[in-house]
């Protein structure tokens, strides 16, 4: 029960799709980070389905590079977003920490959250529109997953910027070695699934991951001590750009 309970919990939160509804107890939350990576499988499969929509209705390149950028969007509720904001106006406030963690309290819309995130739709966007079909659009679909595995990992293997807050109690409350140890599973599974797909993009698309992984624990930790919630929302914006890039510039070499 406490695992069925999990799952909603996970998609609750994470995602907009509707799931029944009942009080969150502490021994509720213990392994809902294990089924966080599945909000991003769904989100992986709506893409995919929507491509091959696309190409059985012969959907125009502008619908369908703007549309497959939005339903990631349209099934999170742009949780991920919100904190990729936050995240981006501490980091360029060039504050002392202790003021950039306040500023990640702000409810507030700075500049920069707004500069960079049009600065990320365009190249999301942009690197979006170059995988139409096959299987580098099956290894980025399954990116989806990934990121969401890593930043599971992350949180509960990363320092804790605050004592306080969503993300502490999530790893407060996790029973941290099994959970970690599912989300390891779920990402060997999935990189190897997409190195199926193709060992060379799947290769390049996971490292990139693995990249974005490390620059995420050391930036966080240099800027503000540790990682945060809303800088769990950062890394899985950056970690699913990062992989789009990749691919769409294997798609670019390999045409």
């Amino acid at each position: 029960m406490h695992l069925i309970k999990a799952f909603f919990i996970a998609f609750s939160i994470y995602s907009r799709i509707p799931m029944p509804q009942f009080a969150w107890k502490e021994e509720d939350m213990k392994y809902m980070l294990c089924f966080f990576p599945w909000v991003g499988g769904v989100i992986g499969v709506c893409v995919y389905l929507w491509s091959l929509l696309c190409g059985r209705f012969g959907v125009g390149a502008l619908c369908y590079t703007l549309i497959g950028t939005a339903i990631p969007l349209l099934l999170t509720g742009g949780f991920h977003v919100d904190g990729f904001m936050d995240t981006m106006d501490a980091f360029h406030s060039w504050q002392p920490r202790e003021k950039k963690l306040e500023i990640l309290k702000d409810s507030h819309i700075g500049a920069f959250a707004v500069i960079m995130l049009g600065t990320y739709g365009l190249l999301y966007a942009g690197a979006f529109s170059q995988l139409q079909e096959g299987a580098l659009l099956g290894i980025f679909c399954a990116g989806f997953f990934l990121a969401r595995c890593l930043s599971g990992i992350a949180i509960l293997s990363f320092p804790s910027a605050k004592k306080d807050g969503m993300l502490y109690q999530f790893a407060r409350s996790a029973q941290k070695k099994t959970v970690k140890g599912v989300l390891y599973l779920q990402a060997a599974i999935c990189i190897g699934f997409m190195l199926l797909q193709s060992r060379y993009a799947g290769a390049i698309a996971a490292a990139a991951a693995g990249l974005c992984y490390a620059y995420y624990g050391y930036r966080c930790k240099k800027e503000l001590g540790g990682i945060t919630g809303d800088t769990a929302g950062y890394f899985v914006l950056i970690c699913e750009a990062g992989m789009l890039a990749a691919l769409a510039i294997v798609n670019i070499l390999l045409v």
